[in-house]
């Protein structure tokens, strides 16, 4: 008894020491399991190139984003969450009900900083609403250059041949192709797209493009050939880095 007693004093000095050295990884891993929340740098950019579909909102995952998209006006990047991989787009039908109409759905993984473009294409009256949904990332052009890819997004059956200062740099392509990224040196560059069958008819021409070091950048073309009105047959380019 008397030595249960005498080792007593130092069975709590020899707990305390254990506690002490024990409680600052119970903390550390308190706090990893609290603060683990997922952070991204995902962003997504909207173009509505649908010459009859009128402004649209996306919806994701269910929640709608309160500034619509109108035709042909991009966006511009928004942030993303890392579990945001429902998207909806949808058309506003005012009405007794005030209902909106689904009209493109994409269910997909999206990944930490990446950026991302939707391009919403075809015409409601032949209902024909479809995308294009593309990654806007490439490996770093080489020192001096930057790079551009070209976008297909005028709806219906023209192939379209695209020059750089003259010199042809996309070519054959059709409705919803999307180039591969081309290297350019930087500097600035007139675009002219053509028709495949046709090496002289410029369909539509975009001026004044300035190509810099290290960027990346989506040409697109948008609209009707032969349309004169608000959905006449044109060009634009993203800035995508």
């Amino acid at each position: 008894m008397n030595n249960s007693k005498s080792n007593t004093p130092l069975n709590l000095l020899f707990i305390g020491m254990v506690f002490t050295m024990v409680l600052p990884f119970i903390v550390s891993c308190g706090k990893n399991e609290t603060t683990v929340t997922p952070t991204t740098n995902t962003q997504l950019q909207v173009v509505n190139l649908s010459t009859d579909l009128l402004p649209v909102n996306i919806y994701i995952n269910l929640r709608k984003r309160d500034i619509p998209f109108r035709y042909p006006t991009p966006s511009g990047y928004f942030s993303l969450a890392a579990f945001d991989t429902l998207f909806q787009i949808r058309r506003v039908v005012i009405g007794n009900n005030n209902s909106s109409v689904n009209e493109i759905s994409i269910d997909t993984t999206l990944k930490s900083n990446v950026k991302y473009t939707l391009f919403v294409t075809g015409f409601k009256a032949t209902n024909s609403i479809s995308h294009i949904f593309i990654s806007d990332t490439s490996a770093a052009p080489t020192s001096g250059r930057g790079k551009v890819r070209f976008v297909n997004a005028t709806a219906g059956n023209n192939i379209f041949n695209v020059t750089a200062n003259g010199t042809p740099v996309f070519t054959n392509q059709k409705y919803k192709d999307v180039s591969k990224f081309v290297e350019m040196p930087a500097g600035i560059y007139n675009f002219k797209i053509y028709d495949q069958a046709s090496t002289t008819t410029i369909l539509s021409e975009l001026r004044n493009v300035t190509v810099l070091d290290g960027k990346l950048y989506t040409l697109y073309c948008r609209g009707i050939v032969g349309r004169t009105d608000t959905a006449a047959f044109g060009m634009g380019v993203l800035n995508n880095k």
